[in-house]
């Protein structure tokens, strides 16, 4: 095995040891093979192996500092979402958070026994569920936004704003073009 190849023990999840050459976290695109596949992430989706560890990246940090204002990673979008649209239906949230119902509800528990959030029946129809922050999830609010603007800031480090702008475009469409694939299910941003 060269310094630019990397195998995952049998049964290990490649994405979590794929490390760069250097020991460090931080992999380059010929630092890891297609999870046992027998090829290089560059050379048959290179686009797609460095998103996805971006994205991975991007998690580990940002539930990094969430954890220390006692939040989970995803709950800073459900948070976002109440404090930007107000009290919401728990099947709104599913469908903004893109994620498995009983992802949610987990979450919306770990919220409420938090005392972020509260659930009652909607006004409107009492067999849905509305959410809503409380004064103690408002309280969140400037933390994790400059949370989220620190991270944002050290992601985009070394991109003039042209860049940063181009960048932005670019994965705005590939997320349409995979929305398409997906069935056009996910709710993009305007």
């Amino acid at each position: 095995m060269t310094t630019d190849e990397y195998v995952a023990p049998a049964g290990a999840p490649a994405e979590a040891e794929c490390t760069g050459t250097d020991g460090g976290t931080e992999p380059s695109a010929a630092d890891c093979t297609g999870a046992g596949l027998g090829f290089t992430c560059d050379e048959k989706a290179p686009v797609s192996f460095t998103v996805s560890r971006v994205a991975r990246l991007h998690r580990m940090v940002s539930g990094k500092h969430l954890r220390s204002l006692g939040l989970y990673p995803g709950q800073e979008f459900v948070m976002v979402h109440l404090w930007t649209r107000g009290p919401s239906r728990q099947s709104d949230l599913i469908r903004a958070a893109d994620l498995d119902p009983s992802t949610v509800t987990k979450m919306l528990q770990r919220l409420e026994q938090a005392g972020h959030v509260r659930r009652c029946p909607d006004p409107a129809d009492r067999r849905a569920v509305l959410v809503e922050a409380t004064e103690s999830g408002d309280g969140l609010r400037a933390a994790v936004e400059a949370t989220l603007s620190g991270l944002e800031e050290h992601l985009l480090t070394g991109l003039d704003e042209g860049e940063r702008q181009e960048l932005l475009r670019l994965l705005t469409k590939a997320e349409r073009n995979l929305c398409r694939e997906a069935g056009g299910e996910c709710e993009l941003p305007e």
